[in-house]
C-alpha cells in the first residue's frame, strides 16, 4: 500500500534534516517505533522526538554551555505538536557558525 501524502512529505523532510546533520535511530523496536533525532551544531545541541505523526513529537534547541544552570535555562527554542509540523519548524533552525 503507498505512503498517505503527508507520510511522504514526513519523509522527505526527514531526509533534509540528515542533509544538514541531523543523525536519527529507532527508540523502541518495530518500523514504526518512535524516531529520535540529534545534531550538534556549533554552540547549540539540537533534537528532534517523533512518537505519533499527528501528535506527541517536538524538538527543541538547547545552547551547549558548561555552566551549571537549573532546569530549561539553556533552551533557546522549542516546538510540540505533530510530525510536520515539528520537523518544518527544525528546518527553518539555521545551523550555528
Amino acid at each position: 500500500m503507498p505512503d498517505s501524502p503527508d507520510v511522504v512529505i514526513a519523509k522527505q523532510l526527514l531526509d533534509q534534516l540528515k542533509s544538514v546533520g541531523f543523525q536519527f535511530r529507532r527508540v523502541a523496536p518495530g518500523e514504526d517505533g518512535p524516531l529520535v533525532g540529534h545534531r550538534i551544531n556549533g554552540e547549540c545541541v539540537d533534537l528532534v522526538h517523533l512518537e505519533g505523526f499527528s501528535r506527541d513529537c517536538f524538538a527543541w534547541r538547547q545552547r551547549a554551555s558548561s555552566l551549571i544552570v537549573s532546569g530549561t535555562a539553556l533552551v533557546q527554542r522549542q516546538v510540540d505538536g505533530g510530525a510536520l509540523t515539528v520537523l518544518n519548524e527544525v528546518l527553518s533552525w539555521q545551523t550555528a557558525p
